[in-house]
């Protein structure tokens, strides 16, 4: 019997990372990212532990070494912590393409004082927070929710449990870049790495992106007025492009869709709540895995479902934010796919 073949989409990118959404439900509802009134989805839609367990090993199986579990907020989901168990127990595993290399996790850190010990003793090593704002009446305002001193206490829990953090922070203008450095000082203080976004047009929401659209080529020059940043050689593999902070002695990273196209080099699929396997963040290029998990012939189909997804993956992705009131580049929420 042959061994299954690795994912090479059409472009010779190896496809190795994979964002598993596992939920599409959140206890935030940050203004960018949807409306205060959303609509989630039935949980007959929605793949079980078990499908999202056999379909994570399928991905294994073709040579995937990093899955990330996201949501919405993964951590509001019953059980989710078993999903994380029985992931973490691949990593470092034989196999014709090896096990997992890691499992990452990205959170709102709302739930992260309940469960930092246990996502380390699974195996997971590493998780991204996001977090927008140090200041409780902007947090409030942006996420429409007074949850700060509970993710302040999940950002302790994680450090005091061995979890490397990355702060995840959407620069938006006429909210938080005031703010963006001393955030980013304070996240190298507590020995976390920071990342900056720019907003991404994903979703109706009742706010113009376009009001609160912040390039970050303009935030970099005001960074740089006040530290020195070199361009680091560090590598992910993922959208972020580097800098180490002399100063504050951190690493910083730029994911810049609009201002700077970043997919040549991609390695990563996205795969919603529901099995739906999106090639690109920025296109409705996808294929059904669902489907095929619950077809007669799962593992079959499962795997001419990811052929499929390997020949529609585009090169590129076509964000854009240009004019007031346009339209979203995509209907569906962040949520939806996958953070």
């Amino acid at each position: 019997m042959t061994s299954p073949t690795p994912l090479v989409d059409q472009f010779q990118r190896r496809i190795s990372y994979v964002r598993l959404s596992v939920t599409d439900r959140c206890d935030l509802r940050c203004t960018y990212c949807m409306p205060e009134r959303m609509t989630f989805l039935p949980r007959r839609e929605v793949l079980s532990l078990e499908e999202l367990h056999k379909l994570a090993l399928g991905f294994i199986a073709r040579g995937v070494t990093r899955i990330r579990l996201t949501g919405g907020e993964p951590l509001v989901r019953r059980d989710m912590i078993e999903l994380v168990r029985a992931l973490g127990r691949t990593i470092g595993a034989e196999g014709p393409q090896g096990g997992l290399r890691e499992l990452t996790l990205t959170t709102n850190g709302t739930r992260l004082a309940e469960f930092a010990d246990d996502l380390f003793a699974a195996g997971m090593r590493r998780i991204n927070v996001s977090l927008d704002t140090l200041d409780r009446e902007t947090f409030a305002k942006l996420s429409r929710r007074d949850s700060l001193p509970q993710v302040l206490e999940g950002l302790r829990a994680a450090r005091e449990a061995g979890l490397k953090v990355k702060l995840n922070t959407v620069a938006l203008k006429g909210v938080n870049e005031h703010e963006i450095a001393d955030l980013v000082g304070w996240a190298h203080g507590q020995g976390f790495d920071a990342t900056l976004i720019e907003v991404m047009p994903l979703g109706e929401v009742e706010e113009d992106r376009i009001d609160h659209y912040l390039p970050l080529t303009g935030v970099r020059e005001t960074l740089e007025q006040r530290w020195t940043l070199t361009p680091s050689e560090h590598r992910t593999g993922g959208p972020a492009r580097y800098f180490d902070v002399a100063e504050t002695g951190g690493r910083l990273g730029l994911i810049t869709p609009l201002t700077q196209n970043f997919c040549e080099g991609c390695n990563r699929i996205r795969v919603t709540t529901t099995g739906q396997l999106y090639a690109c963040l920025g296109g409705n290029e996808r294929v059904d895995l669902r489907e095929a998990l619950r077809s007669d012939d799962p593992q079959a189909r499962l795997a001419e479902a990811l052929d499929t997804a390997m020949r529609i993956k585009p090169e590129r992705h076509h964000f854009a934010i240009t004019e007031p009131g346009a339209a979203p580049a995509l209907s569906r929420h962040m949520s939806m796919t996958g953070g």
